[in-house]
C-alpha cells in the first residue's frame, strides 16, 4: 500500500495507466477509491493518480486542529506531485477537493496544465453562510464525539445525496459503506479546520479574475449550494467552461459517471488540442443583441 512523505505527514496514493498525469482529489465524504469510475476510464488514457487526504487512513491522521486548513490541502496535492516527480498535471477534484483544486490552480498555476472543479461553493452564498458555518461545527463536533457509522447514516442522506440513492441504491450503498469505514477523528478534524475556516467563493473574485489556468466547472442541477457559485466562478475565469448535469445532485463523478467522464474527456482533448481559449471579451458587450465597435477581440 503506497504512501510517500509529504508536508510531514504520509499520504496514501494509487495510480494506473501511462500518459498526461491526471490527479483526483476527494471529497469530504469520499477517499481515493470514490474515483474508481473515472480511474478505470481514464488510465486508458492518462496516467490516473488517486490519494486519501490527510485525515482519511490509510493516509496519516493527525489529532493536532493546526494540521487541518484549506491551505494543507492545497500544499498537500503540490507535495504530492513532488514526492512522485511531476513537475504539470490535469487536477479534477470534487466538493472539498474541488475547493482545494481550485486553490492550487490559484497558487500553483505552473503546476496545473488544467483544473476541473466539481461540486464547489457550498457555504459561499452570503445569504446562506450563517446557517452554513452553524451546521459545518455542529456537524463537526458530531463527527468528534459519535461513531462513523451513525454519521455516515446521517451525512448519506443529506438533501444532495439522495439523488444518488434514489438512482442507483447499490452504488450510494458502497459509497456509504466507504465513508462509514473511515477515521471519525479525521473527518471532525477536517470539517473543522478546512470547511468552517475557508473562504468563500465569492471572496477570491481578485485572483479568480487573473486565473488563465484551463478551468472546466462541473454541477448537477440539484445540488442547490453549488449552483450560483457554480455560475459565478464561470463568470469570473475567463478560461472556464461550465457543465450542469441534469437531475443530478453533489456526488456527480458516481451517480453520473458517464456524463461526468464525457464531459471531462471533451475538456481534457481540448485542452491538450489547444482548443480550450479565454473567452472572447465581444461576447461581453452589455447587450443582449448588439455586438461591439470591434469586430473580433479574440487572443
Amino acid at each position: 500500500m503506497p504512501r510517500v512523505p509529504v508536508n510531514g505527514i504520509r499520504l496514501h496514493y494509487e495510480e494506473a495507466g501511462r500518459g498526461a498525469p491526471l490527479v483526483f482529489v476527494h471529497e469530504f465524504a469520499g477517499e481515493a477509491q470514490s474515483w474508481h469510475l473515472q480511474v478505470r476510464f481514464f488510465a486508458r488514457r492518462y496516467r490516473a493518480i488517486v490519494f486519501n487526504a490527510r485525515g482519511y487512513p490509510p493516509s496519516d491522521v493527525p489529532t493536532a486542529d493546526a494540521a487541518y486548513s484549506q491551505d494543507h490541502a492545497v500544499e498537500d496535492i503540490r507535495g504530492l506531485l513532488d514526492a512522485l516527480g511531476i513537475d504539470k498535471a490535469h487536477v479534477c477534484g470534487l466538493s472539498m477537493g474541488g475547493y482545494a483544486t481550485l486553490h492550487f490552480g490559484i497558487r500553483h498555476p505552473a503546476r496545473a496544465l488544467s483544473l476541473v472543479v466539481a461540486g464547489c461553493g457550498y457555504g459561499s452564498v452570503a445569504a446562506d453562510r450563517a446557517q452554513f458555518k452553524r451546521d459545518v461545527a455542529a456537524t463537526a463536533q458530531r463527527f468528534l464525539t459519535e461513531p462513523m457509522a451513525t454519521l455516515a447514516d446521517v451525512y448519506c442522506q443529506g438533501p444532495t445525496r439522495v439523488q444518488f440513492r434514489d438512482k442507483d441504491p447499490k452504488g450510494w450503498q458502497e459509497f456509504h459503506d466507504l465513508f462509514a469505514a473511515q477515521s471519525a477523528l479525521g473527518h471532525g478534524l477536517t470539517m473543522r479546520g478546512v470547511q468552517l475556516a475557508r473562504p468563500s467563493v465569492y471572496e477570491l473574485e481578485a485572483d479568480l479574475e487573473r486565473l488563465t489556468v484551463p478551468t472546466l466547472i462541473v454541477t448537477g442541477d440539484e445540488d442547490d449550494p453549488c449552483l450560483e457559485p457554480g455560475i459565478f466562478l464561470k463568470r469570473r475565469i475567463r478560461t472556464s467552461g461550465l457543465v450542469v448535469i441534469p437531475k443530478a445532485g453533489h456526488t456527480i463523478n458516481l451517480e453520473e459517471p458517464e456524463a461526468f467522464n464525457r464531459a471531462v474527456l471533451d475538456f481534457l482533448t481540448a485542452v491538450e488540442s489547444g482548443r480550450w481559449g479565454p473567452r472572447n471579451p465581444a461576447s461581453q458587450t452589455g447587450s443582449a443583441i448588439l455586438p461591439s465597435d470591434k469586430r473580433d477581440h479574440r487572443v
